[in-house]
């Protein structure tokens, strides 16, 4: 039985910046979100991640600093294995930052856990198409993407238990990926209209938790400035 003194919900701050390239605006936006987030009695931890120093990124077998985000992944999975929580908040940080999160709740819930996420981008390219891994994550946890960074998931996501809420414009080798795993998907014009895509995945895969990515790309830029792809350069 879990200890009663383990909290049942983790904050995870990971200002995690190496998974998408040399850009500063990924640790500070991780550290403005923890700043924003409203007051909560649950512990709040930091993943040690070497600061941005705007020194030119290293590649290692295909991706952009590997070493150092395989490091940093591990640091966030022993922190989070350390507290057990059933719930998680991350503040990050580009989007590797779900990798450890997601794996860990879908171990603690295989039968129930369903993954939510919401980005323009579907996050299951590999080595071979693009060097930044955070545009590989849903790929890792999918037991797919870069094969060192799958390797750290235990468990790998059933396709069937992932939703893409808002996915825009593909490259050929994502939609195979989506096709052949068979992931259900819906755009933002038609999630903008109803929920009813993703509640009837919902009822129809027996989701009882859910866990949520949100990449802030997915906004409309028209109405969202604060976005990397708002700049014309």
């Amino acid at each position: 039985m879990q200890s009663t003194s383990k909290p049942t919900t983790l904050r995870l701050l990971m200002p995690q910046w190496q998974g998408g390239g040399d850009n500063p605006a990924y640790p500070l936006g991780a550290r403005l979100l923890a700043w924003l987030a409203p007051e909560s009695g649950a512990p709040l931890v930091e993943v040690p991640v070497a600061p941005y120093d705007g020194s030119p990124l290293g590649e290692e077998d295909g991706v952009l600093e590997r070493s150092a985000l395989l490091r940093q992944s591990r640091a966030a999975r022993s922190l989070i294995d350390a507290y057990m929580p059933e719930r998680i908040v991350t503040f990050g940080g580009d989007c590797l930052v779900s990798q450890a999160p997601f794996a860990y709740l879908n171990e603690k819930y295989p039968d129930d856990l369903g993954i939510l996420w919401i980005d323009t981008h579907p996050d299951v390219r590999t080595p071979e198409e693009v060097r930044n891994v955070h545009a590989m994550v849903l790929g890792n946890l999918l037991g797919e993407g870069d094969a060192g960074f799958a390797a750290e998931v235990a468990k790998p996501l059933r396709p069937e238990r992932v939703f893409l809420a808002g996915l825009g414009s593909t490259f050929e080798k994502e939609d195979e990926v989506i096709g052949r795993l068979g992931i259900r998907h819906a755009g933002p014009e038609e999630l903008a209209r109803t929920s009813g895509p993703v509640l009837q995945w919902i009822r129809e895969n027996g989701v009882r938790r859910l866990a949520v990515h949100l990449d802030l790309d997915v906004l409309d830029p028209l109405l969202f400035r604060s976005l990397q792809s708002t700049n014309p350069e």
